[in-house]
């Protein structure tokens, strides 16, 4: 869980090493999942790590139990979706409800991502198609939040069972395809999953970035209706790398190369101290 401010700069402030560069420490959450398996590390507390930016006046703190745990996406192969029953079949995943982009730059790169796309990749792509004053793939929440359009009860990018080009998400085939990283086309929520990143500021003025787990009560309130999320069913800690190694492209994204750099090797260095 979140930790008040005041106590988060404490924490962090303690967990610096002599050099100030970096510490794991313990910060308690909710009770272990019932059922997670031995290819989750418990939960109870949860253990974190302070890197401070070598750039900038921030501390990421990482969520190493997640980080350094087995899980990768199981799409296709035992994901049971996000509706209110579990929809293996419908090969949805967790885009039944669309994508809810986080800005003027994600809406402009996940549009020109659409216009890229051929009809062999992407089952909707007549639907798809700009009109004068409309986006094709955009449409306006009430909540004034842009988001992908849905199309036949789910994300437009979202290829289904009988597609020739087979089910998934058109964007991320097409960047497989052209040899670039899904995260260069994709809407950020959907690259980021299942990693999430939450900045708050210290009462010192430091800004405090968190990079962990995206848990059902991310999505909301109406998480609370999903049947199954991926981060809590032990079927999806099957990887066989830790996370922190699988979604590298990800976090560098999200924390730049120099902090994955540090990340990395004090996540090795954890690992090989509790292995030993």
């Amino acid at each position: 869980m979140l930790l008040p401010m005041k106590s988060l700069n404490a924490k962090a402030s303690r967990s610096l090493d002599a050099n100030g560069t970096r510490a794991a420490i313990g910060m308690p959450t909710r009770r272990a999942r019932p059922g997670a398996g031995p290819a989750r590390p418990g939960e109870s507390p949860r253990q974190w790590l302070a890197i401070p930016d070598p750039d900038e006046d921030r501390i990421w703190m990482f969520d190493v139990t997640f980080l350094t745990s087995s899980w990768t996406c199981i799409y296709g192969a035992g994901c049971q979706g996000v509706l209110t029953g579990p929809t293996p079949e419908l090969a949805q995943g967790c885009c039944s409800y669309g994508a809810h982009l986080t800005g003027i730059d994600d809406a402009r790169r996940v549009e020109a991502a659409a216009l890229e796309l051929t009809p062999d990749q992407w089952q909707f792509h007549k639907q798809g198609q700009p009109r004068p004053g409309r986006s094709g793939v955009l449409q306006r929440l009430p909540s004034g939040e842009l988001s992908t359009r849905l199309v036949k009860e789910a994300c437009i990018f979202l290829n289904r069972p009988g597609f020739p080009g087979g089910p998934g998400c058109a964007l991320h085939r097409a960047a497989l395809e052209t040899r670039r990283l899904p995260l260069e086309l994709k809407p950020d929520v959907c690259w980021q999953l299942p990693l999430r990143c939450e900045d708050h500021q210290s009462e010192d003025g430091r800004v405090i970035s968190m990079v962990g787990e995206w848990e059902r009560r991310h999505w909301g309130s109406g998480g609370e209706d999903f049947h199954w999320w991926c981060t809590e069913a032990p079927e999806a800690f099957t990887g066989t790398a830790p996370l922190f190694e699988t979604l590298r492209d990800e976090l560098t994204a999200i924390v730049g190369p120099k902090v994955y750099k540090l990340l990395k090797k004090e996540l090795r260095k954890l690992l090989a101290g509790s292995n030993s």
